[in-house]
């Protein structure tokens, strides 16, 4: 028998969103830092960047500079093991507080270092700073090495080669972002088939600044993607979307991408967000931060949204929680254990939050 549909979640109680068991699987490194924490790097490595353009980067009326902003970051401030503990173990410490139980987090190594060693030598801050989280607030995390696809596709191809060369259980797969226009998915399947053959985990960003449906079946098909980051254009081909829906690939997706908020009417941006109709073209979705600071985002506003701004209620939001279970790149059984522990606590935390 198919259990009654719950009830919806009262508008404006987002204490269920903050307590209620979650895992994160869309959140980029370098965007997790907070401003201070920036300034305070930037100054100990007398990086060429002022505190005011620091803050601009997290001023939501001043974005216009943050690729330059972030390439300062990646090239002249992250360049030790100890301020990649820094930056890791803050993240995660913020989001353990707000009930995210399990975190996979992209980083792009690429404009940072040069070799293996080097590759090796700053993942070992990122991964002993997992270790003390998971240490001290009992949250799990994973690494994923993203390939920048604004830099050429022979250096995503050497940062494979850098994770083959130096394995590490944590970092257990890859990704790619950045400005999707300048390096479309075609541009890697070398260094995703590559990553396929040494059995690490793939996932990329596709569909995301209204870029074509093209892109995401690419992904799809010629990078042999286990997850997908955003894709929000598949809708436009009823078809992908039966395939992507066919092959069980979860999609994560970000209720603040800045592409819908600048590109939507203020007044529609709600009701024609690609996010409230996926569901409905047979998607898994699972909602996440992407850069939290910088989108002035957390966890609990991040799935309040959720029911908030796009209308979906409780049995959506414990159908979102197990998708992202789903998606993640851990083993069946943790999975298994997951989905029993997590469906509890939801529904005791619904069950108290319905009068």
């Amino acid at each position: 028998m198919t259990p009654p549909k719950p009830q919806p979640i009262r508008p404006l109680d987002h204490d269920l969103f903050r307590r209620m068991p979650k895992i994160a699987l869309h959140d980029h490194l370098l965007g997790t830092i907070g401003c201070a924490t920036f300034q305070s790097l930037a100054r100990a490595r007398g990086a060429a960047i002022t505190d005011a353009e620091i803050a601009d980067l997290y001023d939501p009326a001043k974005k216009l500079g943050a690729m330059r902003v972030l390439r300062v970051l990646e090239t002249q401030v992250l360049r030790e093991p100890a301020d990649f503990h820094r930056i890791t173990y803050e993240y995660l410490a913020g989001h353990a507080a707000q009930g995210v139980r399990h975190a996979e987090i992209f980083w792009n190594p690429t404009p940072s270092v040069a070799d293996a060693a080097a590759y090796a030598r700053l993942l070992s801050g990122i991964t002993a700073a997992m270790a003390d989280a998971q240490a001290d607030h009992g949250i799990t995390a994973l690494v994923i090495p993203s390939v920048d696809r604004e830099a050429p596709p022979e250096t995503a191809l050497a940062m494979v080669e850098w994770m083959i060369a130096r394995p590490d259980k944590r970092a257990i797969g890859i990704g790619i972002d950045y400005n999707e226009n300048k390096g479309p998915p075609e541009f890697f399947t070398a260094a995703y088939a590559l990553a396929g053959r040494h059995g690490l985990k793939r996932t990329a960003h596709a569909g995301e600044f209204g870029c074509p449906a093209a892109h995401i079946r690419t992904a799809l098909r010629d990078l042999a993607v286990d997850r997908l980051d955003h894709g929000y254009t598949a809708l436009d081909e009823p078809d992908l979307c039966r395939e992507i829906a066919d092959r069980g690939v979860v999609i994560t997706v970000v209720p603040t991408n800045t592409y819908y908020r600048r590109t939507l009417p203020p007044e529609r941006w709600a009701e024609d967000h690609p996010i409230r109709r996926m569901p409905a073209a047979g998607l898994a979705i699972h909602p996440n931060t992407d850069d939290p600071p910088i989108h002035h985002i957390d966890p609990t506003g991040c799935w309040a949204m959720m029911h908030d701004a796009f209308g979906f209620d409780a049995a959506d939001i414990r159908q979102f929680m197990l998708n992202g279970i789903e998606g993640a790149f851990v083993d069946a059984g943790t999975k298994a254990a997951w989905q029993k522990g997590f469906t509890a606590e939801f529904d005791a935390l619904l069950q108290e939050k319905t009068p």
